[in-house]
């Protein structure tokens, strides 16, 4: 029986990557239909009027995705990519159908810890097998197809919920979607490959040293001890963390600035539908122009449309403000995972990644957490404009410590 040859190239494995893009799409589905609806049923449904109460789903989300995230890459190194895909959108399943019965708040706790194992286990996946399949001088364009795809799906169906929500009621509607989302997802990732031969062979092309590294030792690496590294966890720390205050305070903002659930629902879909669709750009541009100068300036970015966002009155003032947010982040998103796998060799790049992965996610909980505190004692305003800082230090310290990553392939 006559095998396929295994290449490593987006050409040469343009059908398997179009496909882990779109089950992308549908992984990313999973939190869009959260980002409009959870906030505002945890005010109307179940009565919370602390805001570190309302924003409790996504400290659960954020801690249980970055936890997963770190483990995700060395059990896929063991096991393979494909199983460790298809186990996470198993857990996906149960999360519309806890959501639609819950009868406690902590119900939609739990149901967003599970939510987190999916996504850490599926975009992790769908992330580490699209650049298992390309070239070094391709990572910028695989990492922004993969986000693209799976934040436009965060974008459209936080506008799709949103609408059901307005048209119906805050729950249950929203979320029978969410339990075809993952039956969909689980039968796309059944006619997935494993990239297991991707990987070796580009072990076996890599040019630099392979060091041995232990757990422990790739995570310190990737925490602090490799200065490039590190920048680019505490910057992908700070991006998740101006996310997890703009997914549970900006419903609230924009609701008590006298707005409907509709009207919400597209400037909260704005954000992410931006953030995904100039990652179609900023990726590639990145393997083209090099990784830092769209780092360190996407970071400013970010904290100059927060407080756009803060001191604005009117549709138009917040419509831009979160296409900006969105560019900005797009601008950061794929480049820093992209500059994360020109520094990590092959046999330990899912290990740092995982890693990385924990910091940046951990961002959510850590996000929504300072929100809700600064919400309680402060008020919303107060809570938003400081979150802004963070970023902004990102990539101040980036720009100072970090070294160009992104090196040109030689000409043969």
């Amino acid at each position: 029986m006559k095998q396929n040859k295994v290449i490593v190239g987006l050409k040469e494995n343009k059908k398997q990557f179009a496909l882990l893009v779109l089950i992308n799409l549908f992984v990313g589905s999973m939190i869009g239909l959260e980002r409009t609806v959870l906030p505002l049923v945890g005010e109307e449904h179940f009565g919370l009027v602390s805001a570190s109460a309302a924003l409790s789903f996504i400290v659960s989300f954020g801690f249980s995705k970055a936890i997963v995230n770190y483990f995700a890459g060395s059990i896929a190194d063991r096991i393979g990519r494909r199983k460790v895909l298809l186990i996470g959108w198993g857990v996906g399943l149960l999360v519309p159908i806890i959501v639609i019965f819950a009868g406690q708040w902590w119900h939609i706790v739990f149901a967003n810890v599970l939510l987190g194992i999916n996504q850490g286990l599926a975009w992790s996946m769908t992330l580490n097998m699209k650049i298992d399949l390309v070239k070094s001088n391709q990572r910028g364009l695989a990492v922004g197809l993969n986000e693209f795809a799976g934040y436009s799906g965060v974008a459209l169906f936080s506008v799709i919920s949103g609408y059901i929500a307005s048209t119906y009621s805050l729950r249950p509607e929203p979320f029978y979607i969410g339990i075809a989302i993952a039956v969909i997802g689980i039968v796309f990732s059944l006619f997935v490959k494993d990239t297991g031969e991707h990987l070796r062979i580009q072990s076996s092309q890599q040019t630099s040293k392979n060091v041995d590294f232990s757990a422990k030792e790739i995570f310190q690496n990737t925490t602090w001890k490799n200065k490039t590294l590190s920048g680019l966890s505490f910057a992908g720390l700070s991006t998740n963390f101006k996310d997890g205050m703009a997914w549970g305070l900006f419903p609230l903002f924009f609701a008590t600035e006298g707005l409907s659930v509709g009207k919400v629902g597209v400037l909260v879909a704005l954000y992410p539908a931006a953030w995904g669709f100039f990652q179609l750009f900023t990726g590639a541009l990145s393997d083209r122009i090099g990784r830092k100068g769209l780092i360190v300036y996407g970071m400013i970015t970010q904290a100059i449309a927060i407080w756009w966002i803060l001191i604005g009155t009117a549709f138009w003032w917040w419509t831009i403000g979160a296409v900006l947010l969105g560019v900005g982040t797009a601008m950061v998103y794929p480049t820093l995972q992209a500059a994360l796998g020109d520094v990590a060799h092959p046999t330990w790049r899912a290990s740092s990644v995982g890693v990385y992965r924990f910091w940046r996610d951990s961002g959510y909980a850590f996000g929504a957490l300072f929100a809700g505190l600064l919400t309680d004692m402060l008020n919303i305003n107060w809570a938003i404009g400081l979150v802004a800082i963070f970023p902004l230090i990102a990539g101040i310290n980036l720009y100072f410590r970090m070294s160009e990553t992104l090196k040109q392939p030689s000409k043969s």
